[in-house]
């Protein structure tokens, strides 16, 4: 049976490589998935066409090319582990090739966006603890480009308030440091000196324990809606906003990249798209025929 095999390759996963939690758990679903499909098919006899017959079922239920892509992504990583391993003498998934995918470019919102909605934090309420601790969040987001799962899993001895560092545990649990800036350091301290309970934790939701990254959501998301800020945007957007920004005022792509913790350059690469209106601006500026 294939699930022994699944379970060696996610002790591998955890253990070997690092993996997250969330990521863990999305290989674990794919491969299971994959497991039912096969029912009683000795691991020996899974070859190209049974592979394609699973990409079929996985196309009749109407999922999308990047769905299906992510279960390859899983399959891959899987067989590459069973041939390494010496399980199987050959990778049947080698010659099946990935659903071409369009990168969405992602949204982001003008420094005046950005302004008006860490504003909206002490417009519609009082200033007390709550409204201190979501503006700390929302300047932090905007100031580092940390995802929200870096952000929620921060505590206070994370941040060097002299430096203007902040230590990252990022994805695969690889630690990073970024750079954090003074408006948000002042916000993150006003929220600690308003705070009434003490804790190693950075950012605390109403029972005193550390934030979720659905409250962290539902924080940023009030605030959006306040600000009659456009309709799509969510958490993440400030990290889009943090990179395009940055691009925008002459940074370069791989001090980027090293900023949003990116493994590959091309990855960081979509954001020079959202910068085309200023580099239409310096052309018109610069150019003699412009």
């Amino acid at each position: 049976m294939i699930s022994r095999y699944i379970e060696k390759f996610m002790r591998y996963l955890e253990i070997e490589k690092n993996y997250s939690a969330h990521t863990l758990l999305n290989y674990k679903l794919d491969l299971i998935d994959f497991a039912k499909f096969l029912g009683e098919v000795p691991l020996e006899n899974i070859d190209y066409l049974l592979l394609r017959k699973y990409l079929v079922t996985l196309k009749e239920r109407n999922l999308s090319n990047r769905s299906i892509a992510r279960h390859l992504s899983a399959l891959r990583s899987f067989f590459k582990f069973l041939t390494k391993e010496g399980y199987l003498k050959n990778n049947p998934i080698l010659v099946i090739s990935t659903p071409k995918l369009d990168k969405p470019l992602p949204k982001f919102l003008t420094e005046e966006e950005v302004n008006r909605l860490i504003e909206t934090t002490f417009k519609k309420q009082k200033i007390d603890e709550r409204s201190l601790r979501d503006r700390a969040i929302l300047e932090t987001f905007y100031s580092t480009g940390i995802r929200i799962s870096e952000l929620v899993n921060l505590d206070v001895e994370d941040i060097d308030f002299i430096s203007g560092i902040v230590k990252v545990l990022g994805k695969g649990k690889k630690e990073r440091l970024v750079p954090i800036g003074e408006i948000a350091l002042k916000a993150i301290k006003d929220y600690l000196d308003k705070r009434k309970k003490t804790s190693a934790i950075l950012f605390l939701n109403k029972q005193g324990k550390r934030i979720s990254t659905r409250g962290v959501s539902n924080i940023v998301n009030k605030y959006i809606r306040l600000a009659s800020i456009k309709e799509g945007v969510s958490a993440h957007t400030l990290r889009h906003s943090f990179a395009t920004h940055l691009l925008n005022r002459g940074a370069d792509l791989r001090s980027v990249q090293e900023l949003l913790g990116h493994a590959n350059l091309s990855t960081t690469q979509i954001y020079t798209h959202l910068t085309t209106e200023k580099l239409k601006h310096v052309y018109d500026k610069a150019h003699p025929h412009a």
